[in-house]
């Protein structure tokens, strides 16, 4: 185990402490309890950003813990170390003719660093998912198992190896989406599937914001089995793919499988939307390329801090809140899962309580602030403020698992 003096999340000059092994992992955490000291837990920081800022002396990296431990095509399933890249995940499925289905997106460029930093220890712990979640679900869906090191320095493992596990409480799951607050994943345990012969994407060209949520609305209403529902608005479409798009909104429906059956189910779809608007075809690598850019939020990476917002919200409602917002403040927006989930940059101030309040007329969901400042976040709920009861039973949880507060304290709020 090494330790050095870096800058990081803790603070100018923090202790970084990089266990490379859970048995030192589980002695830092004990020791971290037995003095009382909170620790910022991280892998690389490609995610630092994400959250509110976390207040400790001492930052416990993860990416010494890192490597392929399992992996079995023939049996769907890969475990890794948490510190693991997923860019080296990737190639290895992709070698194998199989994937992530869940389509874990890169936070990395967002905020202002390197694409294909981030860990899969990362992706589980904030539950990360890309386009293809209105279809697969996310990361927490694909957690077969996990080992961890609670808060109060004791090892335990949850889940196992096969789809159908009867273990007690699926901790596993629960982990996932706590951003390191409960416990420190050391190693995963995922289901992967093969990847599809062929992509396309069907591109409606020029549509409004209201017409292009009818558009997604049909097709993934019909038999075509869309795996992808984007609009991207007038201007933001030339943000994707190096600009191959132009300018003129664009609405994105990707369809995937075998090669003559996606064929098929494109004719079908494509002449059922030309009564919309002009039908274009993006093949292969150029659908590929927009979809990740649409994955990764590339039209706001802009190497600013301007606010950014993930807005989860009814898919048919979000167009009319960001004309709601659009008459209130300086916003851009574009949409994905059908129009379920909004990405909204703002120019100003991240405005919280007009985003809110305006979700809240408009049907309920959720909003988190996933770039700002650090003190625009520290002074700003970052995510959605739970309900009472809800509440209540994340710091039960918390309570159970990490009772001294030693871990990310005052990340999620």
């Amino acid at each position: 185990m090494s330790e050095l003096r870096s800058t990081g999340a803790a603070g100018p000059a923090a202790s970084i402490l990089r266990p490379e092994t859970a048995i030192q992992l589980r002695d830092i955490v004990a020791a971290a309890v037995s003095q009382e000291e909170p620790l910022a837990v991280e892998g690389t920081g490609s995610k630092r950003g994400l959250g509110r800022p976390v207040q400790a002396a001492r930052t416990l990296s993860l990416s010494a813990m890192a490597g392929v431990t399992l992996y079995e095509p023939e049996e769907l399933v890969l475990s890794a170390r948490v510190g693991t890249p997923i860019a080296e995940i990737e190639r290895l499925l992709d070698e194998a003719g199989q994937r992530l289905e869940f389509e874990p997106l890169d936070y990395g460029p967002l905020h202002g660093l390197e694409p294909g930093l981030g860990t899969i220890g990362g992706v589980v712990a904030c539950n990360l998912a890309g386009p293809r979640r209105l279809k697969h679900g996310a990361a927490r869906d694909h957690i077969l198992g996990v080992h961890a090191v609670s808060g109060r320095g004791e090892m335990f493992k949850s889940g196992g190896r096969v789809v159908k596990n009867v273990t007690g409480y699926d901790l596993s799951k629960g982990l996932t989406g706590s951003f390191g607050t409960l416990a420190v994943m050391t190693d995963v345990t995922l289901k992967v599937l093969p990847k599809t012969e062929t992509e396309t994407t069907i591109v409606l060209r020029g549509l409004a914001d209201d017409a292009a949520t009818g558009a997604m609305a049909a097709a993934m209403g019909s038999s075509a089995e869309a795996s992808g529902a984007a609009h991207l608005p007038m201007y933001v479409a030339s943000r994707v793919a190096g600009g191959h798009l132009g300018n003129d909104a664009a609405t994105l429906i990707r369809l995937e499988g075998f090669g003559p059956s996606v064929a098929a189910r494109s004719a079908y779809l494509s002449a059922a939307l030309e009564k919309v608007g002009k039908v274009e075809h993006l093949e292969g690598e150029a659908s590929r390329a927009v979809w990740r850019d649409v994955r990764d939020i590339r039209p706001f990476v802009d190497g600013t801090d301007k606010p950014v917002w993930r807005l989860s919200v009814t898919p048919t409602r979000g167009h009319e809140i960001v004309m709601s917002l659009r008459m209130q403040a300086a916003i851009d927006a574009f949409y994905d899962w059908q129009g379920g989930l909004v990405w909204l940059r703002m120019e100003g101030e991240p405005e919280a309580e007009l985003v809110r309040e305006t979700i809240r007329r408009f049907g309920g969901g959720h909003a988190t602030l996933v770039r700002a400042s650090e003190s625009v976040r520290a002074a700003t709920a970052v995510f959605q403020p739970q309900p009472g009861p809800l509440a209540g039973l994340a710091s039960r949880l918390k309570q159970q698992f990490d009772p001294a507060g030693v871990l990310n304290p005052g990340r999620m709020g």
